[in-house]
């Protein structure tokens, strides 16, 4: 399989059926190197079934990928190499310290000097804001600090790609900000892929994502892009202060303009302006108004979405076909 595109990950048709029945039907993605990927979906969606052919925890039924241009069947060892993974639910002995169980992780994969694996594990700690607690035993630690340690034991090998499953899935709002803090600071280390049907996670921390239902992809592409409706009209929201009547006409006559919904409350006018060409709205919208020297305009911009209502509205349309 070619993957000379430079995508960390890059899947064609990757298909897995249990019984005929079809846990991942069809799934073209590609991962762009150094970027937070979000793999959206509701449980159940095909998400860890995904996960675990990326590992070579299972094999697909049909269809291919690669991970850093090698076939994840063919090549599952040397993948694997250079893959940091956090499962959904992590398990510890938890009599052991956060300290003893990075070092006993890293020793799979450093052979060098003592010291330069200490600094390794204490690096790791300090990344993933455990210091002040790396000498207590796990068992009391909390949901975040579990995810944190996780994702501190995936990142020891200094991985290329982690792949987080579900990473802020069961914790309190405090444990979430915790653990997408960390990912926010490991961009700038490696490509982070991970699973969620977390909404506002996604919107936060992502700059790709694909949404994921019954096993099949509905969406795939930039956070930015799917929030401003790619796919439809570019909508333009434009608070106008004074009588709007004369501009709402010399803007609704322009050939770019799709729809021009005006609402008045308070003395001011609120335009929703749908638009066919986004450059010419973005060039001329704001002059045509201002034409009218009596006019003031007190906000103006292009409108974006709720991830929420996005993801709603491509599993409503997909689930219709």
């Amino acid at each position: 399989m070619n993957h000379s595109n430079g995508n960390v990950i890059h899947t064609q048709g990757l298909t897995k059926a249990y019984q005929g029945a079809k846990a991942l039907d069809g799934l073209n993605l590609q991962v762009s190197k150094n970027s937070i990927f979000g793999f959206l979906g509701p449980n159940g969606a095909g998400k860890s079934t995904t996960i675990k052919m990326l590992l070579g925890l299972t094999r697909p039924t049909s269809g291919k990928a690669a991970i850093f241009g090698r076939d994840i069947t063919q090549d599952s060892l040397a993948v694997r190499r250079r893959v940091g993974y956090l499962a959904q639910d992590p398990r510890y002995y938890a009599h052991m310290t956060a300290r003893q169980t990075l070092r006993y992780t890293a020793r799979f994969f450093y052979r060098g000097p003592r010291d330069l694996l200490e600094a390794r594990i204490e690096e790791m700690l300090d990344l993933t804001g455990l210091s002040n607690k790396a000498d207590r035993s796990i068992k009391g630690f909390s949901g975040g600090e579990r995810q944190r340690l996780g994702i501190a034991q995936a990142e020891i090998n200094y991985p290329d790609l982690l792949i987080l499953d579900e990473p802020a899935a069961s914790l309190d709002p405090q444990g979430r900000h915790d653990v997408l803090a960390v990912m926010e600071t490991l961009r700038k280390y490696t490509t982070i892929f991970y699973s969620t049907h977390i909404l506002e996670d996604v919107q936060r921390v992502s700059d790709q994502v694909a949404i994921l239902n019954h096993g099949r992809l509905v969406a795939e592409a930039p956070i930015q892009e799917l929030l401003n409706g790619s796919g439809s009209a570019a909508v333009y929201s434009v608070t106008i202060k004074g009588d709007a009547s004369l501009a709402q006409r010399r803007v609704a006559a322009q050939p770019w303009v799709q729809s021009l919904g005006s609402e008045a409350h308070d003395g001011l006018t609120t335009w929703q302006v749908g638009v066919t060409d986004d450059g010419a709205a973005e060039d001329e919208l704001l002059p045509l108004i201002l034409e009218d020297r009596s006019l003031r305009v007190k906000s103006f911009g292009r409108k974006t979405h709720n991830l929420e209502e996005v993801f709603l509205n491509l599993v409503r349309e997909e689930s219709s076909k």
